[in-house]
């Protein structure tokens, strides 16, 4: 259809010249159509390729447009608000009282306040380790506690970011920005899981310091009971006078 256009407009066009040519002219006007139609079949062909060229920039344009959507970088992060909520309970856990999580620290523990009980322990060293011992389970519980007020309080805050980002990946417009979504979820899952980890740890923990508290009262009791019921040295009977007899 366009290059019915074309001829048609160059034949009125070499008309249009052939008939305002000067009649006073001694040279004879000779139109030649093979040749008018040659150079037309040309000038369309030209004319055709530069349509050409003009579609090929606009598909390379819009392949870098689509590149450049690719490439974009995903205009939010909550990477700083997982690094706080993590370094939070980081620090919760780092503010455990008396027992906490140190190896060599428990190791030293239970070989001094939760040991067995020794035979040549005075009565005041036992009663001063059932007490620590008590004083170790409370702050187990006390942390265990504030470990678990942490996480119910970082909840509002995942659901806030798991929104945001969910958004932020249905609404990508290109691969690295889903991509990077996709990334950041991943990493909000990583700091439910820590949240989680901790505790149960602080949870274990108070558990095993109960535990712990009980089995040694249990063997101290039993020292105690020998030492009362030992002959010689344990309970000696006395008379008591009550209301002035």
């Amino acid at each position: 259809m366009m290059r019915r256009r074309y001829l048609s407009a160059l034949s009125a066009l070499a008309i249009a010249i052939a008939c305002a040519a000067s009649p006073t002219s001694a040279q004879l006007i000779v139109f030649d159509p093979n040749n008018y139609a040659q150079n037309v079949l040309t000038a369309a062909r030209e004319l055709q390729q530069i349509n050409n060229q003009i579609t090929s920039l606009h598909n390379q344009a819009q392949m870098l447009i689509n590149q450049a959507k690719n490439l974009a970088s995903l205009p939010y992060s909550s990477l700083q608000q997982l690094e706080r909520s993590i370094q939070r309970t980081q620090e919760l856990l780092a503010e455990a009282q008396r027992i906490a999580y140190d190896i060599k620290q428990i190791d030293r523990a239970f070989s001094t306040t939760y040991a067995p009980v020794s035979t040549s322990e005075s009565d005041q060293a036992l009663i001063a380790n059932a007490q620590t011992r008590w004083q170790n389970s409370m702050a187990g519980l006390q942390d265990a506690l504030r470990i678990q007020a942490i996480v119910v309080g970082n909840l509002d805050t995942h659901r806030k970011e798991m929104s945001v980002l969910v958004s932020s990946s249905q609404g990508a417009t290109g691969a690295l920005q889903a991509s990077q979504a996709g990334n950041q979820l991943l990493g909000l899952q990583a700091q439910q899981l820590a949240d989680l980890t901790a505790a149960v740890a602080a949870q274990g923990r108070a558990q095993n310091l109960e535990t712990a508290q009980r089995i040694a009262a249990q063997d101290q009791g039993r020292e105690q009971l020998r030492r009362f019921l030992a002959s010689g040295r344990g309970y000696q009977p006395s008379i008591v006078r009550m209301f002035h007899q």
